[in-house]
């Protein structure tokens, strides 16, 4: 993200609040190892979250069917995590919306934005999303791990982490 661009606060409330939403959608999660989508899908899958995996070239992820694409998933979702690339997140953010999810988390890792662009925040907000506009869920997801623990307390130093009572 470029300097001159102030992230948007995550509010650890909203964010743990998010995660227990109910039936959640990580969309970009893959079946390869090095896959950060995947490391996410298996970290809610053992906190007992509901999750699909979506990604275009479908399969499976950790064992479990991979749709590919959010048209593809039976059933109610109450949110997705989107895992992608800042120039793919503004069209996934679109179908979040025409598929009738009513949150979404624009995950940003460390680096760039990640899904969490500017354009894809301001959509999502125009479509009346209810918007986690960044970070990573695991810093979240308890119990925290010692390394997303460090990295929540960073972010909550310079102002991109709000509230919460972790």
């Amino acid at each position: 993200m470029p300097a001159h661009v102030t992230p948007i606060p995550v509010d650890a409330d909203a964010a743990t609040a998010f995660l227990r939403s109910g039936r959640l959608a990580v969309i970009g999660a893959s079946d390869a190892r090095d896959s950060f989508g995947r490391s996410i899908y298996e970290a809610l899958r053992a906190q007992g979250v509901e999750v699909v995996a979506v990604h275009p070239r479908g399969g499976t992820v950790a064992g479990d069917v991979c749709h590919p694409s959010l048209l593809d998933v039976p059933g109610q979702l109450d949110g997705a995590i989107v895992m992608v690339s800042a120039p793919a997140s503004v069209d996934v953010v679109r179908q979040v919306a025409a598929r009738g999810i009513p949150r979404i988390w624009l995950f940003k890792g460390v680096g760039g934005p990640g899904a969490a662009s500017p354009e894809a925040i301001a959509v999502a907000e125009e479509l009346g999303l209810e918007v986690v506009p960044g970070a990573c869920p695991l810093m979240f997801l308890e119990p925290v791990g010692l390394v997303h623990r460090f990295h929540r307390l960073v972010r909550r130093t310079r102002g991109h982490v709000a509230s919460s009572s972790g």
